[in-house]
């Protein structure tokens, strides 16, 4: 796992979502959209993240043979499989960083433009 995705699984996360304040959200980038999407976008990054660790682990244990008939479980497949099902939504590490004030963002069309010369 990266860093940042271990270091918010080392604290207590749980997967159950608290309600949060909106107005400190929308404060910290002057919009409640904004925010929302930077935190969706954040989201959609942690969660592909998890989703490669995942199959890159689950790679090891792939069988060559294709046989249908022959489905085994495979012990050491079955609990990473139940680790990363209790890890905490993506979303919900993305509003912790966001709210932490650990995520980077910026808004090209708010930046001023730059010379062509």
């Amino acid at each position: 796992m990266s860093n940042s995705i271990k270091k918010l699984q080392s604290q207590v996360m749980t997967n159950v979502a608290e309600p949060r304040n909106v107005e400190a959200m929308k404060n910290q980038v002057g919009s409640t959209y904004e925010a929302i999407a930077i935190i969706a976008k954040r989201s959609t990054q942690i969660a592909s993240q998890i989703r490669e660790e995942l199959h890159a682990k689950l790679e090891e244990f792939a069988s060559s043979s294709d046989n249908l008939e022959e489905i085994h479980e495979n012990r050491e497949q079955i609990e990473i499989s139940k680790h990363y099902e209790k890890l905490a939504h993506p979303t919900l590490m993305a509003t912790e960083e966001f709210l932490e004030k650990k995520v980077y963002y910026r808004n090209p069309s708010k930046e001023a433009p730059k010379p062509l010369f």
